[in-house]
Parts: structure tokens; C-alpha cells; sequence
């Protein structure tokens, strides 16, 4: 529709504006209180949000400073769009603007949050906005979700659906990149534990490595109360032993990668168990480490474990430990495994579960997100790839990955936009910003897109 594109220039300085105001809030997790159960500032964004909804000439709701929405049309069913108004820290390293100013210069709009994710949920809302003014009177309601959890967990859209909140036949995130991403694979983020009755000359003291199930990490130490001559035992690349009171240190050097890509890093914790195996170690020590060695060790697909399977779609199942940590006698092991798109966790956890009991470990913590497979030939594949194709002239080749996006916190979503093929990721990262020009392509995109689920 040339109206909503017309309608989108004309109001590009009150996108900026009111995309300026939202930024200036440093709406990061804060302390919870009754009233704003992640934080004041995010709970400030969320009203400062629907107030923007409402001027918008939209009916809006907000559940309980969690989440908020606003609707356009009428219809028994709903499409959606899922944006979030947390951010992430600002951290260190800012350069070109302060992190929560939304300054404008050199066509770019900078600050936290700018690209991840407020810039596509105002791009969104002004989307709805041309909608409305061009008259478009859609089959199916329009919802824009306005999330308050996504960086943390969550768990904003899991009470959303808890309470009453309705799910959509259809829709799409903006918080994810162009095309398309039609398919997530499923994440198991899981902790595993084994008692240790240690005997013998050489026990451990200490054993962590690591910082997060979903970054493969780059250092892991460990200590053991042992004989002086065990310094000798030890020749790896990429560990160092030196002799301390009692005993020895072992350190592991890895190479860090997200945990969606581990094969792309070397699992520091996988080599200081290699390491272990080295010394002349008994009973449940020895198993242990003869187990996190061979079992694990420096594989990133699960076949020693058993557990290793694939698809054409995403390709192999992946292992990755991410924290190793060893107190009261026990070491506990996090991992993130992220299986393919077409398997489900009925199929891969119970391996996973058997795997680990063989080499004496149980389970204490498992946290899941189910794989999405949107098919090319659904509805909605077929429709945002038709906008997408029209809108930029580009063949919309469909993706699938091994992170998450936020399409897996509602059902009969994908990722769509708002970053496209070829540009920088600035998400999470110092001097975040988006190009003006950008972020008003993609509300000319998310127009056409809600425009094709509704009509």
C-alpha cells in the first residue's frame, strides 16, 4: 500500500521523536516490586509506551506491568507482532553517544535498545499507524505485543500465556534478522550432578570453569591435594600445572564461542578434564573425569554421549558445557544442547538423561524451549516472503539457526527482520544504533507484512 509508505516519511521525525523518548529510559531488569515486577524503569518504558498507543488513536491493554499490547481492527482472530522494551545493560566502550540518549547524527539513531528492540517495535507501531490512516480494514485483529522480559527469561510472554493471554493464528517477531528465520532449533539448558566419595592419593579441591550454559568457555581451573611428582604427569597443549601448598593447579586455556556454535570455539573445561586423565587417579574421581574426558571431552556433537542426530534443515545436534563447578564434594556440570529443528525433546532428552546416569550424574535443573519448524509452504512463510520479496527485491531465503528468538515464547511465530542480510550485528554491543533510513524501511516492511496477514 504507497499510502502507508507516504504516511511513514511524512511522520519519520515523530518515529525518531518518540523512539528518542523510549531510549532515554534505561529500561534494564531492576528490582522487583508489586507494582513493577522487572523493575520501575521497565515498568516507566511500558507506560510510556501504551501513552504513545493510546495518542495513536489505539485501544490498549496492559496486564499487569508484564506486558501490554495494542490492537487495531475487528475479527475472531488475532495476528501478532512481539516486540520487547528491556534492554541489556549499557556496559563499557561507548564512543559516539551516550548509551540511553537517542541522538541522532550521520543518519544513524544511537543508544540501547535503538536495534534490539525498540527501534522495530516503534517501527512496528508506526506501521499500524499508516494502516489505520490508509483505511485498511483488516479480516483478522492486530496486536503488537509489547514484551518487558525478553533479555532475562522470558517471562513476561510464559505469564502472559498463563493468564489469559490470547494466542495468535499467526505472526512474527521483529527481533530477530531478514528474511526469514523459519526454523529454531530446540535448547535444553540442563545441569547435571555427581557426588564424589574420593579415595586414594589424589583428591580434588577445586574444578570450575565458565560463566554461562550458552558460551563456550575460554579458562577452567582445578586443584587437587596430591604428591609434588604429580606437576610431571601432565603434558598438554594449552594447560599449565604449577605446584601449590599440598598439591597442584591445572589450567585450561579454551577458545570462547556462543553456545550455539560451539564447534567454533575449544571448550576449556572438555580440556582440563583430558588433563585430569593424565594422573593416576581411583575410585569416583577417576570414573568422573574419565567420564566428562571421554564422553564429553572436546566434542561439540554429542557422539560419544549417544546422543548425536541431525537434520537437513539445521544440521547436527550441539553440545555445549558451559560451567563446571565443584563444592561440598559434588560437581555440577551445566550444558546447553540445542537439537535439531524437526526432533523433538521427547527424542532427545531421554538419551541425554541416560548418558549422564551411566557415568553417575542426575539431573537437578532442566530448562526447555521447544524447536519451531515454520514449513515453507505455510501460510505464513508464504506471505512474508512474498512481502519481502516485493519490498526489497530480494529472493526471502529462509533460514534456521541454532539460538532463540523471541518466536519461541509464543506459538505460530517466526523472526522477521529487523536486521538484514549483509549488516553489522550492533545489538548488546557499545554505540548500538540503527540507521534512520533503515529503521523506516522497516516499518514500510512490517506495514506490507501486517498488511498481508490481516487482509
Amino acid at each position: 500500500m504507497m499510502e502507508c509508505k507516504t504516511y511513514i516519511r511524512a511522520h519519520a521525525d515523530d518515529l525518531l521523536k518518540d523512539l528518542t523518548t523510549l531510549i532515554r529510559i534505561p529500561s534494564v531488569e531492576g528490582e522487583p516490586t508489586p507494582d513493577a515486577p522487572f523493575g520501575s524503569e521497565v515498568a516507566r518504558c511500558l507506560h510510556e509506551t501504551l501513552a504513545l498507543c493510546d495518542r495513536l488513536g489505539f485501544r490498549t491493554v496492559n496486564m499487569d506491568n508484564r506486558v501490554g499490547w495494542c490492537e487495531y481492527g475487528e475479527g475472531d482472530e488475532m495476528i501478532a507482532v512481539l516486540g520487547h522494551l528491556d534492554v541489556v545493560p549499557a556496559g563499557d566502550g561507548w564512543q559516539a553517544a551516550e548509551p540511553f540518549s537517542g541522538e541522532i547524527k550521520n543518519g544513524r539513531i544511537y543508544g540501547r535498545g535503538t536495534m534490539d528492540d525498540k527501534g522495530p517495535t516503534v517501527a512496528a507501531l508506526y506501521a499500524l499507524a499508516a494502516l489505520k490512516d490508509a483505511g485498511f480494514v483488516p479480516s483478522r485483529r492486530i496486536r503488537i505485543l509489547f514484551g518487558t522480559n525478553e533479555e532475562t527469561g522470558c517471562q513476561d510472554m510464559v505469564w502472559y500465556l498463563e493468564h489469559g493471554g490470547e494466542v495468535p493464528v499467526m505472526g512474527f517477531t521483529p527481533d530477530g534478522e531478514y528474511p526469514i528465520i523459519n526454523g529454531e532449533k530446540g535448547i535444553m539448558n540442563c545441569t547435571y550432578a555427581r557426588k564424589l566419595n574420593q579415595t586414594g592419593a589424589y583428591r580434588l579441591t577445586r574444578f570450575e570453569g565458565g560463566t554461562a550454559s550458552n558460551v563456550s568457555p575460554a579458562y577452567a581451573v582445578a586443584e587437587l591435594a596430591c604428591p609434588a611428582e604429580a606437576a610431571g604427569k601432565i603434558a598438554l597443549d594449552k594447560v599449565t600445572v604449577t605446584a601449590i601448598d599440598g598439591g597442584i593447579r591445572v589450567e585450561a586455556e579454551g577458545v570462547s564461542a556462543h553456545g550455539s556454535t560451539p564447534e567454533q570455539g575449544e571448550n576449556a573445561i572438555g580440556r582440563l578434564a583430558l588433563a585430569l586423565t593424565m594422573l593416576p587417579l581411583e575410585g569416583d574421581l577417576a570414573d568422573c573425569m574419565a567420564f566428562l574426558a571421554d564422553r564429553i571431552g572436546m566434542e561439540t556433537r554429542g557422539e560419544s554421549l549417544g546422543i548425536a542426530m541431525r537434520d537437513d534443515l539445521s544440521g547436527d545436534l550441539t553440545v555445549n558445557l558451559g560451567v563446571a563447578a565443584f563444592a561440598d564434594d559434588t560437581l555440577s556440570l551445566t550444558l546447553s544442547v540445542r537439537y535439531p529443528v524437526t526432533k523433538t525433546y521427547d527424542e532427545a532428552h531421554p538419551r541425554m538423561e541416560r548418558a549422564f546416569s551411566l557415568g553417575g550424574f542426575h539431573e537437578t535443573k532442566m530448562k526447555h524451549k521447544a524447536a519451531i519448524y515454520m514449513p515453507p509452504e505455510s501460510e505464513l512463510i508464504r506471505k512474508l516472503s512474498k512481502v519481502y520479496e516485493e519490498q526489497t527485491g530480494d529472493k526471502a531465503v529462509l533460514k534456521s539457526i541454532g539460538g532463540g528468538t523471541y518466536a519461541k515464547s509464543i506459538p505460530n511465530l517466526v523472526a522477521f527482520g529487523p536486521i538484514f542480510p549483509g549488516d553489522e550485528i550492533r545489538e548488546h554491543k557499545p554505540d548500538e544504533y540503527m540507521e534512520t533510513e533503515r529503521l523506516l524501511q522497516n516499518a514500510e516492511i512490517l506495514a506490507a507484512a501486517m498488511y498481508e496477514l490481516a487482509k
